[in-house]
């Protein structure tokens, strides 16, 4: 009986992860429109930090969209993004990007399944940098960086030259998440959508963080429900879902 119910479950979880992938919507939106409604999304979201933060999003090998420097998240327009070679020469657009920009060049050089970049300096996940401790991963809402954000506790100071891009790209490693120490975080994914999504749980991971800290201590969940869940919430469909969620209360 209980091997039975065990090969329900799984046909249940499999019939559902297809329901899902082949019943909500794929994103409408060109690269360029999604970059631009990221950067509304973060703002919209608690991860304004004035100039602070950049996004870049993987045209081809080499080259990139990212912000104008000195344009906020919720100023970005498809109109004033750039699209900049490795060396951070602008090929696209009217405009400089930001010379913090450099690492991601790092990061996308060591990991060629990485299509965006996201940092920022999310007010919780800022607060939680100058603790010394990581992001601790313990609810359910947050499982989506389960066992995936790396932790850098030595600050290597503004990320501009080459050292900050070696030592950011080597703490990242296989990881999708890396929270700075007194700075903020960094999220990377397959797609804009999957990075934005990431960053979003990260700071909401921090605040609970936080809150659950001011009470007591932090109960840690199972690894292998962790992991489970994980790979649930990472699913493709789930990710453009969640984005395309984000996007209609930016639009409304």
């Amino acid at each position: 009986m209980f091997e039975s119910q065990v090969l329900s479950d799984s046909i249940i979880k499999e019939k559902e992860i297809k329901k899902i992938n082949t019943l909500l919507n794929k994103s409408i939106y060109s690269q360029h429109e999604r970059v631009a409604l990221a950067c509304h999304i973060l703002f919209n979201s608690g991860h304004d930090s004035c100039l602070s933060g950049q996004i870049t999003a993987k045209v081809e090998d080499d080259l990139y969209i990212t912000q104008t420097l000195g344009w906020g998240f919720d100023e970005v327009t498809v109109s004033n993004l750039l699209t900049v070679d490795s060396n951070l020469d602008v090929i696209e657009g009217d405009g400089i990007p930001n010379p913090a920009n450099r690492f991601h060049s790092w990061i996308y050089n060591l990991r060629p399944d990485v299509n965006c970049i996201l940092h920022t300096h999310a007010q919780y996940t800022s607060a939680l940098s100058m603790l010394g401790i990581p992001l601790e991963i313990s609810h359910m809402d947050c499982c989506i960086l389960y066992d995936d954000v790396a932790y850098l506790e030595q600050w290597p100071g503004v990320p501009i030259s080459n050292s900050e891009g070696d030592i950011i790209s080597s703490a990242l490693g296989d990881k999708n998440a890396l929270l700075l120490g007194h700075h903020g975080l960094i999220t990377v994914g397959r797609s804009i959508e999957e990075a934005t999504c990431l960053a979003l749980v990260f700071e909401k991971a921090a605040k609970l963080q936080l809150l659950a800290l001011s009470a007591g201590e932090i109960k840690k969940i199972d690894f292998s429900l962790g992991i489970e869940a994980r790979e649930w919430l990472k699913l493709d469909a789930r990710i453009s879902a969640t984005f395309n969620y984000y996007v209609r209360r930016v639009l409304s």
